[in-house]
């Protein structure tokens, strides 16, 4: 990105806190829901939400200038991105992952950014896991986040004939499932923490697979991961570790596959040079609550891949600006 050179510009990322509580305000108070169905009046939206008028035309006019909502003459109306992913009941629907993990978890959690960066934060992003019915949250909502690079990956990589993954930190098994479906023969483990696993044994019940995808419920750097798999899958795992333990997981990755098995890495990443991406370099900012977690670029990590034994490495971009899938190879 262009280095800054208008004051105004330091000023929108000063106030771009507001814009977030705007559209998280939104969403809690179901206002796209609402106005799915097509245009409505203030008084009418007023009645069914339950916020004073002079409130809710405030919180109105701030999403109109956003360009969240359209302000007609027949009313109030979504704007057609809104339409598609923060109505409740469309099959794009987004909102949850706002809802619950961005504006219920990590918002709060970065009020202590600069304790943080001293290593003094009071939480890190998985402590939350702890908590039963937070980790339930949390892993809702990362379902919704991340079927949509499972559905980008899933065409990115050849698992055909692929019988066994193991699904590293797995979450809800929105990996797993996904790629169950695309592949008829392969098999899934989801190893992941025992408050997650309750969640994903929901998700995989209901994707009717609970006879192809079970979980494992353990920590991954210290629960036996079980060997002779295809595919090992590390999605979001990389950026949440410290940094001493990204060489561990390779090593374990490597011991837990057959030869000729196929390591997965789906993560953040900045570019080499670290200029950006904007998205991928800000993400990583939310992991410094583990004081020992780092930022990594592809060539740093295609360093420590190799370094235990993957040959062949490639990388793919799955959600442009922000994350990359690494693609890597045991010998047979």
């Amino acid at each position: 990105m262009a280095p800054i050179s208008d004051v105004r510009e330091i000023s929108n990322l000063a106030y771009g806190f507001i814009a977030s509580k705007v559209l998280f305000a939104a969403l809690n108070a179901k206002i796209f829901d609402m106005l799915a169905g097509g245009p409505r009046r203030l008084s009418d939206l007023q009645g069914e939400t339950g916020i004073g008028g002079n409130r809710l035309e405030t919180l109105l006019t701030a999403c109109v200038s956003l360009g969240l909502i359209e302000d007609g003459a027949d009313g109030f109306a979504n704007a057609p991105a809104c339409q598609q992913y923060l109505v409740s009941t469309s099959p794009l629907y987004f909102g949850d992952y706002f809802r619950f993990q961005i504006d219920r978890q990590l918002y709060p959690l970065l009020l202590n950014l600069d304790k943080a960066l001293r290593a003094q934060a009071p939480a890190s992003v998985y402590d939350v896991m702890e908590n039963p019915e937070e980790a339930d949250y949390f892993t809702r909502a990362q379902h919704v986040g991340s079927l949509g690079p499972a559905a980008v990956i899933q065409k990115q990589v050849d698992l055909t004939g692929a019988t066994r993954l193991l699904d590293v930190a797995g979450g809800s098994g929105a990996f797993s499932i996904t790629l169950c479906r695309r592949f008829p023969t392969l098999h899934a483990t989801i190893l992941d923490l025992p408050n997650v696993t309750r969640v994903a044994e929901r998700y995989i019940a209901g994707a009717g697979l609970a006879d192809r995808i079970r979980v494992l419920s353990g920590d991954a750097l210290s629960t036996t991961w079980p060997g002779d798999q295809d595919v090992v899958l590390l999605s979001y795992l990389l950026s949440a570790v410290g940094g001493p333990a990204i060489p561990r997981l390779f090593q374990l990755s490597y011991a837990a596959l057959r030869g000729g098995g196929t390591l997965l890495v789906h993560d953040f990443f900045v570019d080499d040079d670290r200029r950006g991406p904007r998205g991928a370099a800000l993400w990583f900012v939310p992991f410094l609550f583990n004081p020992e977690a780092v930022s990594f670029t592809p060539a740093g990590l295609q360093d420590k891949i190799r370094a235990v034994g993957f040959r062949d490495i490639e990388v793919r971009h799955v959600i442009p600006g922000l994350t990359r899938l690494m693609v890597a190879w045991k010998p047979g």
